[in-house]
């Protein structure tokens, strides 16, 4: 870090100076006296950083999760065994049916960096490879699951059920390599203007979730299938273990703004940027994390961005 900070100041002086460039520098066409075509091509390194806002569906991802269930002074829960005789049984229910509470809409910050080139002949398009960083935003909700849920076989059709309470944290990576047009006319970039851009990418996307699951509700004790993935407290509780799942994703990116440029070499940038993720998953897992069991996931996840940032152009 102190090294980014030292080298930070040292661009920028350059940036704002017209430093010569030596004769093999110019790889363009030439004549005997000095004079030279430049073809427009720059290396480019790239900061940014901003805030972005995470949107999704989500969906109930326990699958066939199936038990008994019971009545008894104004509560419903599922019940396995012997001791289940003296309630009233209202049918067998699958809490995979049960849709999920709320869907996901979370702040974050986003930071990130590119390094790219500026093209021979046609400096209007610049391609380069972007790394984008989303830090870690909350996913909390209880319930969790809530909604109506279909029975068979007892004194009752359906039932209404509330099913756990979840405190979920996410963080993404994402790798892109984008292709970005800058709109101005003539040869060279324009100082002191604003210079609109749109741009576009595709890349490779990592997320991490941290899922912290509670039964509040009292009804996920019940399932045998998930005794696995927690320790019964004294009163037969399960307080499951706090689970890490990644999730890999093609990544779909857009993105437009505009730049403004304080020399020929420093630019200034501000401008939004959309990410496309397919999904991201949350999983229970056992205590040493050798079995895992998907739980709920987010589908067609968009992260919307505003980002501010600086480019040099060498």
């Amino acid at each position: 870090m102190r090294r980014f900070l030292i080298i930070l100041p040292m661009l920028f002086c350059v940036s704002l100076s017209n430093v010569a460039r030596a004769n093999w520098e110019y790889g363009d066409d030439r004549v005997t006296t000095g004079w030279y075509q430049d073809d427009g091509r720059r290396f480019i390194i790239a900061i940014r950083g901003g805030i972005a806002y995470g949107a999704a569906k989500l969906r109930n991802d326990v699958g066939t999760l199936g038990a008994d269930y019971y009545y008894d002074n104004g509560a419903i829960f599922p019940c396995a065994g012997d001791g289940c005789g003296g309630y009233e049984f209202l049918g067998t229910g699958n809490i995979g049916t049960l849709p999920m509470h709320k869907n996901l809409g979370e702040f974050s910050f986003i930071g990130g960096a590119a390094i790219g080139w500026v093209l021979p002949w046609t400096p209007q398009w610049r391609f380069q490879v972007d790394w984008d960083y989303i830090a870690e935003s909350s996913y909390d909700a209880s319930p969790l699951f809530s909604g109506k849920m279909q029975l068979n076989g007892g004194s009752t059709d359906s039932v209404h059920l509330d099913s756990g309470s979840v405190q979920s944290k996410m963080t993404t990576n994402v790798f892109t390599t984008m292709a970005i047009r800058d709109f101005y006319d003539g040869w060279e970039k324009p100082l002191r203007q604003f210079i609109p851009y749109f741009g576009f990418g595709l890349g490779y996307a990592d997320s991490e979730t941290v899922l912290n699951l509670s039964d509040s509700y009292g009804d996920l004790s019940g399932y045998w299938d998930l005794q696995k993935f927690g320790e019964a407290d004294d009163y037969g509780i399960v307080q499951f273990y706090s689970a890490k799942k990644s999730s890999s994703n093609l990544a779909g990116v857009i993105t437009f703004g505009l730049s403004y440029g304080v020399s020929e070499s420093f630019f200034l940038d501000s401008g939004f940027r959309f990410i496309y993720l397919p999904r991201i998953k949350w999983a229970l897992s056992n205590a040493d994390g050798t079995q895992s069991r998907d739980w709920f996931s987010a589908e067609n996840v968009v992260y919307s961005t505003f980002l501010f940032g600086f480019r040099w152009e060498f």
